[in-house]
């Protein structure tokens, strides 16, 4: 007897289902649910159901980054793929490996998705929409080098606006790389801020050669771009979300070449009302100027400049009067103050005191104050009013009071 495990059984079973040709490129419209999304593999792992029976199913990496569209639960569905068995569980799924929308188109589904997010997220609000510049220096185009669309924006703004300088961004419009280098391209003109307003757009086309302009990454560069954008997709019926999201949109890449630049009609008139406007400014200020030649031809120091010398002269004799009247009180004051000190000096003054009838006695040129200090048979001198005296101490006699001290 064959006993086998259940990996083996397992094993054998899938291999039957993998060879089955009836099992492969089968076809199968069904409801998504339980949609799990795992972002870091990037398998899509879901069950599809009908109104009886459900399969589970999944789509690999690979196969998921082809999708235009973000599969979600409830959604209908067609898909493409074969039958394999899980070994791990027993059960069968079924591998996906292409799936459209059952009734819609999945690129119009992928631009409804996408659509709807970013107009959730506020990048379609009129109140971030930046005015175009009326009179911009320099004029950015993002389009294809070779397309009529270039051609066309440069024949008009060429015509319209020889003043404008363009500066051109060539890049892809359709393709794989198309959507980074649009992309790239907006935020390189905000980096080197060097134009006043873009336009970004192509020619007409099918959905598919449009498909780069409602690229997620492409409609936020747009919306964080510094510089006004204007965008200018296919013909006037074309849509792509760069139209929802620019600061304005163009019809076609000939309109959007008209947007950016002045009309010479309007531009011819304004240069006209700037004229009028500078000369009423000249003629004005001609004639404030002319007032203040009058007035000051009128005053009096130009009708009679003698009486302004005569005027400020006889300005000049009161002040020298009042400096001299000044200068004099001032003497007056400190010779009076001069006096009453020297009065007061004299008053100390020693000489007064011998001249009343005293006498000042000194001992090698000091003062003789008290008894004590001298002895007898010093020499001492002896200063009157009208000169000295030269004495020898023959007896001191001390007071009472210091004999007793």
């Amino acid at each position: 007897m064959n006993i086998l495990t259940v990996s083996q059984l397992n094993f054998y079973v899938k291999s039957l289902l993998q060879e089955d040709a009836h099992l492969k490129n089968v076809y199968l419209r069904g409801e998504i649910s339980n949609l799990t999304d795992h972002y870091r593999s990037g398998h899509i792992y879901l069950t599809l159901k009908d109104s009886k029976c459900a399969v589970k199913a999944v789509m690999f990496a690979g196969y998921a980054r082809s999708l235009r569209f973000r599969p979600e639960d409830g959604m209908k569905v067609l898909v493409r793929g074969s039958i394999s068995l899980y070994e791990v569980t027993g059960s069968y799924q079924f591998i996906i490996e292409d799936m459209m929308p059952d009734g819609v188109g999945a690129m119009n589904l992928a631009f409804e998705q996408l659509k709807r997010k970013l107009s959730e997220e506020g990048l379609f609000d009129d109140a971030h929409k930046k005015p175009l510049p009326f009179l911009p220096r320099r004029i950015g185009v993002i389009t294809s080098p070779t397309g009529a669309a270039v051609q066309d924006i440069l024949r008009i703004l060429r015509r319209r606006y020889p003043l404008g300088e363009i500066v051109m961004c060539p890049v892809q419009v359709q393709g794989d790389a198309a959507a980074a280098q649009l992309t790239e391209a907006v935020k390189r003109f905000n980096r080197l801020r060097c134009a006043d307003v873009m336009i970004l757009g192509r020619g007409g086309g099918s959905a598919e050669d449009l498909w780069a302009f409602n690229d997620e990454a492409l409609a936020r560069a747009v919306y964080a771009s510094e510089i006004p954008v204007v965008s200018a997709v296919g013909h006037e019926s074309d849509v792509a979300l760069c139209d929802f999201v620019a600061d304005m949109r163009a019809s076609t890449p000939s309109a959007a070449a008209e947007l950016v630049s002045p009309e010479p009609g309007v531009l011819h008139e304004l240069l006209l009302q700037r004229r009028r406007q500078l000369r009423e400014l000249i003629r004005r200020k001609l004639d404030q100027e002319k007032r203040r030649l009058d007035t000051a031809a009128s005053a009096r120091v130009l009708r009679s400049p003698q009486e302004i010398v005569h005027f400020r002269r006889m300005k000049l004799d009161l002040l020298h009067g009042r400096l001299r009247a000044a200068g004099t009180r001032a003497v007056s004051d400190s010779r009076t103050r001069l006096a009453a000190l020297a009065g007061k000096l004299d008053a100390l003054s020693p000489l007064k005191v011998l001249g009343r009838g005293y006498a000042i006695a000194l001992k090698e040129d000091r003062v003789i104050a008290e008894t004590n200090a001298v002895s007898e048979h010093d020499d001492i001198t002896i200063v009157l009013t009208d000169g000295r005296l030269r004495c020898t101490v023959e007896e001191i006699r001390r007071n009472e009071q210091n004999e007793s001290t």
